[in-house]
């Protein structure tokens, strides 16, 4: 027995190289700063969006002494109407967006009596400035156009006779396909 205590077993060098492959390969998993993995592939990014869209549009509407309920139709439900400040209703806005610019814009009416007092509302974009802002797609031009010039035109064959003139030319013989009979003869 004091003998086969003292052999020591080497470690396999499949084992090895296994472990450097797998140790390599993760480490090239790492996310670079800007989120691309290795300059190729980009991870998708969850759009997050919260709270209400306000616009300058729909801003210019607001003014001194609508009631609540006309503000809620004007600018929908806040996002925070906070129960120790009940006479502020906040609309935040926020969102994140792959390939966009993230935004975050606060509209905040105060009200007085059940009516509105004041609001801050400043930098709000119009409606066609917010879509430009999120609006992320690359549209590339075409590589090739959809239509023929005059030389691609006079390169194509001239189509044959259609299949109506061809059956009035041909002589009626009978019928163009034989098909087999629906049931079987012996019945």
């Amino acid at each position: 027995m004091p003998a086969l205590s003292r052999i020591r077993r080497p470690v396999p060098v499949l084992a090895l190289l296994a472990s450097v492959i797998g140790s390599s390969l993760l480490g090239a998993c790492a996310v670079s700063r800007t989120g691309d993995l290795l300059g190729l592939i980009t991870p998708y990014r969850v759009e997050v969006v919260q709270g209400n869209v306000v616009t300058r549009e729909m801003a210019a509407q607001l003014r001194a002494g609508l009631t609540r309920e006309q503000v809620r139709g004007l600018l929908g439900s806040p996002l925070l109407a906070d129960v120790f400040h009940g006479d502020r209703w906040d609309y935040v806005f926020t969102i994140r967006r792959q390939g966009a610019q993230p935004q975050r814009r606060v509209v905040t009416v105060f009200f007085d009596a059940d009516r509105v007092s004041r609001f801050d509302a400043d930098g709000l974009p119009s409606e066609q400035e917010f879509v430009a802002s999120i609006d992320v797609t690359r549209i590339e031009p075409r590589k090739t156009p959809l239509e023929l010039d005059d030389r691609q035109l006079s390169a194509l064959p001239l189509p044959g006779p259609s299949r109506a003139a061809a059956a009035a030319a041909a002589p009626a013989s009978g019928p163009l396909r034989a098909f087999p009979p629906l049931e079987s003869p012996d019945r």
